[in-house]
């Protein structure tokens, strides 16, 4: 669709927001620059990163490029207040904003939060907006009442932006495949960010929610290809998954798939984002990064050549679903 560029890659910046770590102010234009200059046109980020700090830093630098030259994925869902206490210690996020972010999935919070985050990246506009976390694991009992609230007032209200044509796309964003396939069945939705939901470790999502995407035209952006680290690190025993220690059965699951992928000479994590790449509900997939090598590795992985035998041989071994699609037959 219109609102994916042509490479269908791109850079999610919750990393960028001081996620697990902190990054100094040189190595996120690094990252950001080395992106750039590999084509990468799409970048995602939400308030939530950082507190603001993604935000703020993204904007800083795609402020230095044609406008019209890249596409831009933000979030409504969680307002940002001025903090009057001190830093939050149960976040992912480090130094951040001097804000705390409250859910706020109303109309008039939605459209409160789509000003606010232009004013901090300092762009004129956004392509493409998601309601974020509408989802179980962030508001537990209450998700029926939260997710009935975003479709009602948050989606209404993007909606209506889109009509203005103030933006392109209204989506959501989320980890939970079975939310994104609720909201598309109850809003006028053009995408949804699904998180580390389909990826070669897990293919849930085509059972019900792909084929239902390709029915409707609703083009996924796949963030989370690498499952919160398993698939790209080098330590796969000690990595993580969903941003915990993973589970054994995932490491044994993950340790194949490196070994197959090994016996073709090519590394898991290209795997990861071609794989995510091939089903036709695919319109995008983003990854993280937060430093020049970690840019360009990404870029490389994009590009790698794989054989056909390697999907073949994952088929023949059982690790991918009857229902995903690989790239040989995409």
């Amino acid at each position: 669709m219109s609102f994916f560029p042509a490479s269908r890659f791109g850079i999610g910046t919750a990393t960028l927001g001081n996620m697990f770590r902190p990054i100094n102010e040189f190595d996120v234009a690094d990252c950001l620059r080395a992106a750039w200059d590999g084509g990468v046109r799409l970048f995602d980020t939400a308030p939530f990163y950082g507190y603001g700090l993604a935000e703020r830093r993204l904007g800083d630098f795609l402020r230095t490029k044609p406008r019209e030259d890249f596409i831009i994925s933000n979030k409504v869902g969680r307002m940002l207040v001025p903090r009057r206490d001190a830093p939050p210690t149960d976040t992912f996020f480090l130094s951040t904003m001097p804000f705390n972010p409250v859910y706020d999935y109303s109309y008039d919070g939605a459209m409160r939060s789509f000003e606010d985050s232009l004013q901090r990246t300092g762009l004129d506009r956004f392509d493409i907006m998601l309601i974020h976390d509408p989802g179980v694991a962030e508001h537990g009992d209450r998700q029926p009442e939260v997710f009935r609230v975003a479709i009602d007032g948050a989606a209404k209200a993007m909606v209506e932006l889109r009509e203005q044509g103030v933006i392109s796309a209204v989506g959501v964003g989320t980890n939970e495949w079975e939310v994104a396939e609720r909201a598309i069945k109850e809003a006028d939705l053009d995408t949804c960010l699904l998180a580390g939901r389909y990826t070669l470790l897990e293919q849930h999502a085509a059972a019900s929610l792909m084929p239902l995407c390709v029915e409707r035209g609703v083009k996924l952006i796949l963030g989370g290809v690498f499952n919160s680290g398993l698939l790209v690190s080098d330590d796969i025993p000690n990595a993580t998954w969903n941003y915990q220690p993973a589970p054994p059965e995932q490491v044994k699951r993950a340790l194949q798939l490196k070994e197959i992928c090994a016996r073709h000479g090519v590394p898991l994590p290209a795997a990861a984002i071609q794989f995510a790449l091939a089903h036709p509900a695919a319109g995008a997939v983003v990854v993280g990064a937060r430093s020049r090598k970690e840019s360009e590795e990404s870029l490389r992985w994009r590009g790698q050549e794989i054989p056909p035998g390697l999907w073949a041989d994952l088929v023949d071994e059982g690790l991918l679903a009857a229902e995903a699609a690989v790239p040989s037959a995409s």
